[in-house]
């Protein structure tokens, strides 16, 4: 026999409403991300480039996986980037030299990213290209 409790319906409506409002926060968090950030909206509109040549030049599966990591790679760093210099600017309102350095390495690892995104998509769309001008 199960001797587990057993849980109301409302407590499992409540677990079930907390749950989902979760995901309204990270949707809104988002949506601010790629409608204020010029740089998260650049990002986007690669990623969407990126997925429509892959579409049309018929990636292998691997391929689709390394392209798709890489761009929620790029996306998130760009959102953890925005992250930081939000708390950084309510933190440090004005100038301190830390403020700097975790603005500066926030900043570069975007970079970090996206070089690493270009030369994954190097990797995968230039044999494709390079078999279409044969």
């Amino acid at each position: 026999m199960d001797e587990r409790p057993v849980r109301s319906q409302r407590a499992i409506d409540r677990s079930t409403l907390r749950f989902f409002v979760a995901f309204r926060y990270a949707f809104a968090g988002l949506w601010y991300l790629f409608r204020t950030q010029r740089n998260a909206q650049i990002h986007l509109l690669i990623a969407a480039c990126a997925l429509a040549l892959g579409a049309f030049l018929g990636l292998e599966r691997w391929e689709w996986l390394a392209l798709i990591l890489t761009i929620a790679l790029v996306l998130a760093a760009e959102g953890v980037n925005t992250a930081i210099e939000a708390a950084v600017d309510i933190a440090a309102p004005g100038y301190h030299p830390l403020a700097k350095v975790a603005k500066d390495v926030a900043a570069g690892t975007v970079l970090l990213c996206a070089i690493s995104a270009v030369v994954v998509g190097c990797v995968v769309f230039i044999p494709h290209l390079l078999a279409i001008l044969d």
